[in-house]
């Protein structure tokens, strides 16, 4: 199986807000960016996030297309839609510290988003029947599919950058992945 990871593309945050489960909008001219993607028509299955921001790529393109939750960012809870510098720093400095375990409240910390993503990813790759897929997402998602195909300790994930509009392409079969393109 062939899958490609795209993240949506850039989205107009002047404020620098936070933003995971929140609806951001794409950037103004955002289907000039979509205009600049190059994908494949051939995919036997498109599975998108539900968050608008991927949604547009999907219909963009005319894909026949579903959506998936566990395929969402990372919920930041009571963070979602606030400035980064107007989170006070007694919540987000433990989170700094460990992102891994500690959450924003209402929201969800690193290890929850994993086992959901990884929920998704493990039900996908079982899918013997399907040759090429295609998965509209976040650069979080992708960072953790990454770190679960490659097994590097998840601290180290946001060491890995996932551009806006961007492919990764990993090839599994027989339970070995092959990353055949990082940002492609």
């Amino acid at each position: 199986m062939e899958i490609h990871l795209i993240r949506h593309t850039a989205v107009d945050n002047p404020e620098n807000l936070c933003y995971g489960f929140a609806e951001m909008p794409l950037r103004k001219d955002y289907s000039e960016d979509f205009e600049s993607l190059h994908l494949d028509n051939d995919f036997e299955l498109v599975i998108s996030s539900p968050a608008k921001r991927c949604r547009l790529m999907a219909e963009h393109f005319k894909f026949n297309y579903s959506t998936d939750e566990r395929l969402r960012e990372m919920n930041f809870g009571d963070w979602e839609l606030k400035k980064w510098t107007d989170i006070p720093e007694e919540e987000i400095n433990p989170w700094y510290k460990d992102f891994i375990h500690v959450k924003a409240s209402g929201g969800e910390n690193l290890l929850e988003m994993q086992s959901r993503v990884l929920c998704f990813w493990n039900e996908l790759v079982t899918k013997k029947e399907v040759e090429k897929v295609l998965i509209i997402t976040h650069a979080g998602v992708i960072r953790l599919i990454l770190q679960s195909v490659l097994q590097f300790p998840l601290e180290n994930m946001f060491n890995i950058q996932i551009d806006y509009g961007k492919k990764v392409i990993i090839e599994a079969k027989d339970d070995y992945f092959s990353i055949k393109k990082v940002n492609g």
